[in-house]
C-alpha cells in the first residue's frame, strides 16, 4: 500500500471553506502541484526544484523512498525464512531468524510511512488553522490516509512475525529429543536358549 500511497495526488486538497464559489481544486502531493477547474480539465506540474521545497516535503520523500527500500528488504527476507522455500534447507532455526528480521524491516517500514504522513498532515493542519496564514490552505487528502493505513498495516504485520518467530524458538528450545535406550535388547527366543542352556543334561531323567 505504500506503492499506492506515493503516486497518489491527493495528498492535500485546496479547502472550499469560506468560499462561496469555487471555480478551481488545487491539489499536491510530494512530486506535483495540480489544479482542475469547473469543466473538470487537470492540469499538473512537478516541483521545479528540490532545494527550493520546504523540508517537511524533502523530508517527506526520503521516508516515503527509504519505506519501499525496507518493504523490499522485508519481502525477500519472509520469502526466504518460510519453510516451504527451498533456499536455507531444512534448518528452521535459521529460517525462523531470517523470518525475524523481515518482521523488522516492515516494523521499520511501517514507522517511516507514519512518520512522512503524520509530518505531512502536521503542516497542512497547522497552515489551515493559522488565521495570519496568506496562502492557499488545505485539508488532508485520501493519499495520507492510505499511508496510515498502510503504516499500520505494515507495523502490525512485522510485529506478528516477530512474534511468532519468537514463539517457535521458544517450543523449540523446550523440547526434549528422545534418546533410545542403549541397553542391550534380547529377542524372545535368544531368551529361551539362554534359559535351556542353564540346565546341565544330567538333569534331565
Amino acid at each position: 500500500m505504500v506503492g499506492v500511497a506515493i503516486p497518489n495526488r491527493y495528498w492535500k486538497v485546496s479547502t472550499v471553506d469560506g468560499n462561496v464559489i469555487t471555480t478551481s481544486t488545487l491539489y499536491e502531493n510530494l512530486w506535483m502541484s495540480c489544479a482542475t477547474d469547473s469543466t473538470g480539465v487537470h492540469n499538473c506540474r512537478e516541483f521545479p526544484s528540490l532545494l527550493a521545497l520546504s523540508g517537511y516535503i524533502q523530508a517527506s520523500r526520503a521516508l516515503m523512498i527509504a519505506a519501499v527500500v525496507l518493504g523490499t528488504f522485508g519481502l525477500v527476507a519472509t520469502l526466504i525464512g518460510i519453510q516451504c522455500c527451498k533456499i536455507g534447507g531444512d534448518n528452521y532455526v535459521l529460517k525462523g531468524r531470517i523470518t525475524a528480521v523481515g518482521g523488522v524491516f516492515f516494523i521499520l517500514q511501517g514507522l517511516s510511512t507514519m512518520v512522512s504522513v503524520s509530518w505531512y498532515a502536521f503542516n497542512i493542519t497547522q497552515d489551515f488553522f493559522n488565521p495570519l496564514f496568506p496562502g492557499t490552505k488545505y485539508e488532508l487528502g485520501e493519499g495520507l490516509y492510505i499511508g496510515w493505513s498502510s503504516g499500520t498495516l505494515a507495523i502490525c504485520g512485522g510485529l506478528c512475525l516477530v512474534f511468532a518467530c519468537k514463539s517457535n524458538t521458544d517450543e523449540n528450545k523446550n523440547a526434549y529429543p528422545y534418546h533410545p535406550s542403549r541397553g542391550t535388547v534380547y529377542s524372545g527366543a535368544a531368551s529361551k536358549r539362554e534359559v535351556a542352556s542353564t540346565y546341565d543334561k544330567n538333569a534331565y531323567v
